[in-house]
């Protein structure tokens, strides 16, 4: 096997190219296509930021969507440079427009150009070589009417209802009194104060876990949202309050982001959402498991008033005395009145009255015992007497005998017999044996 060239790369198989150097190529021609490219035949970077330019410079004007994070205007410059984000994604790029375009754009529409706005821009993206980055560069700028972000939200608002987001049982039950409190509020904002010391009002010592972010501008929804997931996250969060206070409504837009308001549906810690005032509805709102009027009014939900409590332990305690007393005296008097029975005092006097009431029911026993043997004596006797008027003894008793031939046949009839014949006769007592001397035809009776 030959070693590699000193001036070539090694080929497959041989070490490890990404441990080898590779040695630049001054004397092949460069490849025309970015997919001809090889790792012997590479493009310099400038070739490469020549071939983006190029490619960039095709494309045409195109309007863009976006808010405005950072405007520092300067004065007696010829251009004006500014950040756009996009309203969902984290996502920005700079925009340069000329300070007499924006002048006019300005004068045209009657509102000025600042951080946090909603806007739609009309510009040719651009790129610049040396540095490698991307920028757009406008010849229109016009704000985003608050009607048509309105419109928008109301077109949301109908998405996440068909989802179910707003469903009464999707929401979970606030806790009692929760371990820790998370608040998401502003800087140094009055809804902090308003939520903090009116909840510690109620009970003192109530935890907060507070995360102070923006709560209007291009930064609101992504640090609002930064923080319920942290809040969420914390075990010992039992529920998060988001609050702040009221504003115009551009102000309350963060509030209606869908990012956000799918963040608070997916939370596992309940939410309450303290936004605006009595009359502002942000999407957010509406998809917490509480809706709070004002901050205050959260600050009253999220935890029990101590005095309260402590008045109604009180009342129950007394009525349970009072249910207690009263079936304490209810049971004394049934034992004073066990007490004051006569059988109580002479404990043997319930014996004697059951003895005597045995002896009682022996005795009826005895009777009507007697009695049944009695009856059952007569009609034996009965029986008795009608058995033996029925008996053929009792026909013989009488006087009666029973006359039977040889073979055993009963004579009924002269006509059975004959001169001559011996009978059988059976009487009351004893049998004899006769001879027949003669017959007499019976008598016959014409009816």
């Amino acid at each position: 096997m030959t070693e590699p060239s000193p001036h070539r790369p090694p080929t497959a198989g041989t070490e490890n190219p990404a441990a080898v150097p590779v040695q630049p190529q001054t004397n092949r021609p460069l490849a025309r296509l970015a997919r001809e490219t090889t790792a012997d035949n590479p493009w310099p970077l400038r070739l490469l930021s020549t071939k983006i330019d190029e490619y960039i410079n095709k494309m045409t004007f195109v309007w863009v969507e976006g808010q405005i994070v950072q405007f520092n205007r300067r004065p007696g410059s010829g251009m004006q440079y500014l950040t756009l984000r996009d309203t969902e994604a984290d996502m920005s790029m700079s925009v340069s427009v000329f300070t007499r375009e924006l002048a006019a754009i300005e004068q045209a529409t009657g509102t000025q150009v600042a951080e946090g706005a909603r806007v739609v821009v009309h510009a040719r993206p651009r790129f610049w070589t040396k540095r490698g980055s991307l920028e757009l560069r406008a010849d229109d700028i016009r704000p985003v009417g608050i009607g048509d972000l309105l419109a928008r939200i109301e077109q949301l608002r109908r998405v996440l209802a068909s989802e179910g987001l707003f469903d009464a049982d999707r929401k979970r039950p606030l806790p009692f009194l929760p371990r820790k409190v998370g608040l998401v509020c502003g800087r140094n904002a009055k809804a902090k104060d308003d939520v903090v010391v009116n909840a510690r009002l109620r009970w003192a010592a109530l935890p907060f876990e507070i995360r102070e972010v923006a709560v209007q501008g291009a930064q609101a929804v992504r640090e609002v949202t930064a923080a319920i997931r942290e809040l969420d996250a914390d075990p010992n969060v039992d529920v998060i309050v988001v609050a702040r206070g009221g504003g115009a409504v551009e102000d309350l837009l963060p509030f209606s982001d869908e990012g956000l308001v799918r963040v608070a549906a997916a939370a596992r810690t309940p939410i309450v959402s303290a936004i605006g005032h009595e009359t502002d509805c942000p999407l957010l709102d509406l998809v917490a498991d509480y809706r709070a009027s004002t901050p205050t009014d959260a600050a009253r939900r999220i935890v029990p008033d101590l005095a309260e409590e402590t008045m109604g332990l009180d009342q129950a305690r007394e009525r349970i005395r009072t249910v207690l007393r009263s079936r304490l005296d209810a049971e004394q008097r049934g034992l004073d009145q066990v007490l004051a029975r006569p059988v109580m005092a002479d404990p043997t006097l319930i014996v004697r009255d059951r003895v005597i009431e045995l002896d009682q029911s022996r005795e009826r026993m005895r009777r009507a015992l007697s009695t049944t043997l009695s009856l059952a004596d007569a009609e034996l006797r009965a029986d008795h007497a009608r058995l033996r008027a029925l008996s053929p003894q009792g026909v013989l008793d009488r006087g009666y005998a029973i006359m039977r031939t040889p073979s055993g046949e009963v004579v009924t009839s002269a006509q059975q017999l004959k001169k001559g014949d011996l009978i059988e006769g059976v009487l009351a007592q004893g049998r004899l044996v006769a001879q027949v001397v003669g017959t007499t035809k019976p008598n016959v009776t014409v009816s």
